[in-house]
C-alpha cells in the first residue's frame, strides 16, 4: 500500500506543477471485456458531464476506455484514479 501512496504522492506534484486547474483532464483505462468493469468504470463518470470514448482490442479481449472531464485540482484527479483502481482488471494509463 505504501508504493500506492507514493505513487498517488507523486501525481499530485506532477499535476500540480503542469496543470492550471480547472481543466480538461483525460483519464485513460484498460479493462477486460468478459464481465462488466467498462460499465463500472462509467458508472464513475456517470452524471459529471464526461465524454467517454471506447474502443475495443483487436481480439475483443479488451476494451480502453478515454475519459475528458473538467476537473478543478489534482486531489480531484487521484480521488478517481483511487476509485478506479477497485475495479477487477482494470490498467490506468
Amino acid at each position: 500500500m505504501k508504493d500506492s501512496e507514493a505513487f498517488y504522492t507523486k501525481l499530485k506534484a506532477q499535476l500540480d506543477d503542469t496543470t492550471s486547474f480547472p481543466a480538461d483532464y483525460m483519464f485513460k483505462f484498460i479493462v477486460p471485456s468478459d464481465e462488466n468493469q467498462e460499465e463500472e468504470v462509467k458508472n464513475l463518470f456517470d452524471d459529471v458531464g464526461a465524454i467517454i470514448k471506447t474502443k475495443k482490442s483487436k481480439t475483443g479481449k479488451y476494451i480502453s476506455l478515454s475519459i475528458v472531464l473538467k476537473i478543478s485540482n489534482s486531489k480531484e484527479v487521484i480521488s478517481y484514479y483511487k476509485k478506479a483502481e477497485k475495479i477487477k482488471g482494470i490498467i490506468s494509463l
